[in-house]
């Protein structure tokens, strides 16, 4: 018999470990489940050899909607994470859980009882309170219709109002980075570095934003510029796009660019785009640091 640790904190006994090379899970949550969502992906890329069958059901808010959750894990059992915060839609899905034998965690409900215990307050048990529509909502739309806006290269007149500017070779992942960085309210613009073409002059006079340098491997930078071409079925006369030595010779110029104007330089190489933009936030929290002292 193996235990798993329920809301309250008690071992829930459960059978035997999992066996089979797949498991089921099952994310419930009364909102989007997005906070779900991360934690589940989180911990499950430490098991690569498991197969993951992953069952989200979000804006689970009342005893009908339940029903078909609790049917669809009674036919295929696993794993059952939730953020469900109505007392009595919490009860029935615990009690079906020990029915069967599965394992269950409350993945909100460790940290609430941590603040409550620190605050001496109770929570407002508020559904989905982290997706209102506040000042810092509006704050991250703002900041989304301004990087869409801003993207490789476009409109430059008025990058002084960005938080963050990206510059860097072809293929650095710079949209996605800005992208990213925008739905966490980062006004962010970035400004592709081509041979042969002049830098728009108002990037090395900015004051106000942030500028980071992007660069990877040469290697890397041919390899996903060989399969952009390759997906969408182009062909290039210059062959200069994907020579080796061509891109070494852009990588090292954007180097010594950022180099020049004391702008940060990220490597990302072997960084997914959450790791470049946690490397970014990071530059921008020291460098409002520094202003503010």
């Amino acid at each position: 018999m193996a235990f798993s640790p329920g809301i309250d904190g008690l071992s829930q006994p459960f059978p035997m470990p999992h066996t089979t090379g797949y498991f089921h899970l099952h994310l419930v949550s009364d909102a989007t489940g997005e906070t779900l969502i991360t934690v589940a992906r989180a911990a499950a890329a430490q098991y690569a050899k498991m197969t993951l069958v992953e069952h989200v059901h979000p804006l689970i808010r009342n005893q009908k909607q339940l029903d078909r959750v609790l049917a669809e894990i009674e036919e295929s059992p696993g794993i059952v994470l939730y953020t469900l915060l109505e007392k009595g839609l919490v009860e029935r899905l615990e009690a079906k859980c020990r029915e069967l034998g599965l394992p269950y965690l409350s993945i909100l409900g460790p940290v609430l009882h941590l603040f409550q215990a620190y605050l001496g307050a109770e929570s407002t048990h508020k559904v989905g309170a982290q997706h209102t529509l506040n000042a810092e909502y509006f704050r991250r739309i703002d900041a989304l219709n301004y990087t869409m806006l801003h993207d490789d290269g476009q409109q430059t007149d008025d990058l002084e109002e960005a938080d963050v500017v990206l510059v860097g070779v072809s293929r650095t992942s710079k949209t996605p980075t800005s992208i990213y960085l925008a739905n966490r309210g980062v006004k962010t613009a970035n400004v592709p570095l081509v041979p042969g073409v002049p830098l728009p002059p108002p990037v090395e006079r900015l004051n106000h934003p942030l500028v980071v340098g992007l660069f990877a491997t040469p290697e890397r930078i041919v390899q996903i510029r060989q399969n952009r071409l390759l997906g969408l079925k182009a062909h290039r006369d210059d062959d200069q796009y994907i020579d080796r030595q061509a891109v070494a010779d852009e990588i090292a110029a954007s180097r010594r660019l950022c180099a020049k104007n004391n702008w940060p330089l990220i490597d990302v190489t072997r960084r997914s785009i959450e790791e470049t933009a946690a490397a970014v936030l990071a530059h921008l929290g020291e460098r409002r640091r520094n202003r503010a002292s």
